[in-house]
């Protein structure tokens, strides 16, 4: 007689268990449903727009293109007219001058106005909307008014320093010399409240005990600041430059407000060369040229940004 003995099956621990196929793929298809709009939105209004300017650049683009749709290609002749071009380096000079020039100014006054106002006194908040006006009117109206006041011959600055008897007759924005150093100091002005709150934020965010450890050691207020707070405001100050050189270097409806980019082409800057080229002289395939110069340059310093961050984190 023969006795069958049935083997009871081995238990496997749930943790050991691996996870069935059908719910995996789920799991990875509702992760690709929370992804898939962001990434339709980036090809359809930042990824077609980019490469649709590239194709122009390497295309014969005119008015007729868009009632017959017809832009033959041709090669490099657009590019190497932009760069054969004396204006395009006078334009990227003044660029980079243009961005440094508002880029240093805008930081250092805001954050002395950031380490000002992190200090408690009498109408601290009051004084501190009242600088925010500037970030809030629109760029277009800010050069309307200043080009009124920098006016040479009827301008309240000229009239103001002809009061004090230091000369009212400056052409701050008549002269080639003077109208790039005007069109900075009025984008500082535009700037300084957008660095003074980022950083005034930062400020706030520093630890007392630091400040306090310092006073301990006998570090004077200067020493303190800049070996204490800075550190700890550098993720901070990265954030502002960023942003500022990206709303900076691109920077159009300012310059044409004040000066068109004259006189004598004085303020030309990429953007302005991107504008008159597509929109005045209706070349689009050289305003294209340039603005994918611009788009070089933007991811260039977004580039050694990312580089910088990463070096930081180890």
């Amino acid at each position: 007689m023969t006795t069958s003995t049935v083997t009871a099956p081995t238990a496997v621990s749930e943790a050991g268990r691996p996870a069935p196929a059908r719910p995996r793929r789920r799991q990875r298809l509702a992760q690709w449903g929370f992804v898939a709009p962001a990434v339709l939105f980036m090809l359809l209004f930042f990824g077609y727009p980019l490469v649709r300017n590239v194709v122009m650049s390497f295309q014969h683009y005119t008015p007729k293109t868009f009632f017959t749709g017809e832009a033959p290609l041709n090669g490099f002749d657009n590019w190497s007219k932009v760069f054969r071009d004396a204006l395009f380096g006078k334009a990227l000079w003044h660029t980079l001058v243009f961005t440094a020039g508002s880029l240093l100014g805008q930081f250092c006054i805001g954050l002395a106005l950031a380490v000002f106002f992190s200090r408690r006194f009498p109408l601290n908040g009051a004084l501190r909307s009242l600088i925010l006006l500037p970030w809030l009117v629109p760029m277009v109206v800010s050069g309307i008014v200043w080009r009124r006041i920098l006016d040479q011959d009827t301008g309240v600055l000229n009239s103001f320093l002809d009061t004090l008897g230091l000369g009212g007759h400056t052409p701050w924005l008549t002269s080639p010399h003077m109208a790039l150093l005007s069109v900075i100091l009025v984008n500082v002005w535009i700037g300084i409240p957008f660095n003074m709150v980022i950083l005034y934020g930062g400020l706030q965010e520093v630890p007392r005990e630091l400040h306090e450890a310092a006073a301990l050691d006998g570090a004077s207020a200067w020493r303190t600041f800049r070996s204490v707070t800075l550190p700890v405001l550098r993720p901070v100050i990265t954030v502002v430059l960023v942003l500022g050189f990206m709303s900076t270097v691109k920077i159009l409806d300012l310059i044409l407000a004040l000066t068109d980019g004259g006189p004598a082409d004085a303020t030309q800057t990429l953007g302005t060369l991107t504008y008159q080229n597509s929109f005045v002289r209706l070349d689009f395939g050289a305003g294209a040229v340039v603005g994918n110069v611009l788009i070089l340059i933007s991811a260039l310093f977004a580039v050694l940004y990312l580089r910088a961050s990463r070096t930081e984190g180890k």
